[in-house]
């Protein structure tokens, strides 16, 4: 089969196409999908160019980094096994199942939930992989997936509308999770332009929040269409200016670096910071002054909870989430996609059909 293969740590020319890569057979309790579209995200970036490594403290360049540990180069902090076809966000039909699987799912459109669990203790989130990173993913005309992870969808959008959704709004849905945002909430989401950012905007809105989004001038546009209640500039200069009588109850964030301070102080008094992206740095200047004296909590969010992607998917049938598909690419080109993905240029998120 045709597939785009990461070779190694390093730069984007680490992703090579293969035009006879061996197709993978569906083990005991696996299915085989024939891929219709696969989409990309930062976590794809992050680990071909090993930003996770704790050595690395540099915003998400996309490039090849001198300072790259072996030892700690992905989201969950272990090595990874090269050569691995990363892409987590699949959308495709069933074509094989394996050995105790029903042949019934054969035929079945699917979309991947890219959390590999244990079978046996589900819950616990120190015995997971993902998809594309722990075992091989999307990018590719074939994959193999656990029978669990690839879930049933009944939907008129395409493909590669499709595949815009596991891993930016199962991240987002996490953060909006961990965080207990609810109606009586106002969530600021900095780049809300993003393929995250945007699945912020629109499941908090989804929970009846108050949603101010904040995005380079540029993309209002394109961002109006995610339909939030306010839009700033990126990064304004004085944001509580920027915000007048707003009271801030949670921020949403993905983006970190410099500005972080001031997503912290305009929060209110009680408020919640959620966070599962730092793509502007990971290094941030924190008073802790500011964190207690004002009764602030912040959580982080990676693995989500297993009703995460059932419910996405209800949502998507419901029609209470939409699609920002931004750009398709040939899954030969991925490269160039991936270059423009780290351009971000773009609003929402950009897909490869294979």
């Amino acid at each position: 089969m045709r597939a785009m293969v990461t070779m190694g740590h390093g730069d984007i020319d680490q992703i090579v196409l293969h035009e006879d890569w061996p197709r993978p057979d569906p083990a005991v309790d696996e299915v085989l999908i024939k891929v219709g579209a696969c989409g990309l995200n930062n976590t794809d970036v992050n680990t071909r160019s090993g930003w996770y490594s704790k050595s690395v403290t540099e915003a998400t360049t996309g490039g090849a980094y001198d300072s790259v540990n072996d030892e700690d180069p992905t989201w969950g902090g272990a090595p990874i096994t090269f050569p691995r076809i990363q892409g987590a966000d699949v959308c495709g039909r069933i074509v094989a199942v394996g050995e105790g699987i029903d042949p019934a799912r054969i035929g079945e459109r699917v979309i991947t939930d890219g959390w590999l669990r244990d079978p046996y203790d589900p819950l616990n989130k120190d015995k997971t992989g993902y998809f594309g990173s722990e075992r091989d993913g999307g990018f590719a005309e074939f994959t193999t997936t656990p029978e669990c992870n690839a879930l049933v969808i009944d939907s008129p959008l395409s493909d590669a509308e499709l595949a815009t959704f596991s891993c930016s709004y199962s991240t987002a849905e996490g953060m909006l999770t961990r965080a207990q945002v609810t109606d009586a909430d106002t969530v600021l989401v900095p780049g809300a332009s993003g393929g995250v950012g945007g699945a912020l905007v629109q499941l908090a809105k989804r929970r009846r929040a108050r949603v101010i989004a904040m995005a380079s001038d540029a993309k209002h546009g394109d961002v109006a269409k995610l339909c939030p209640d306010r839009i700033l500039p990126r990064a304004p200069e004085d944001l509580r200016a920027a915000l007048g009588d707003e009271s801030i109850t949670v921020v949403a964030d993905v983006v970190g670096g410099r500005y972080w301070p001031i997503l912290i102080d305009i929060l209110a008094r009680g408020g919640r910071y959620t966070c599962s992206g730092a793509i502007a740095g990971p290094m941030v200047d924190l008073d802790l002054r500011t964190f207690y004296l004002r009764d602030l909590t912040f959580t982080g969010s990676t693995v989500i909870n297993p009703e995460v992607m059932p419910n996405l998917v209800r949502y998507i049938e419901a029609g209470e989430i939409k699609p920002a598909l931004a750009a398709t690419y040939p899954l030969e080109d991925l490269r160039e996609a991936q270059a423009a993905f780290i351009a971000k240029k773009h609003t929402g998120n950009i897909v490869v059909i294979p």
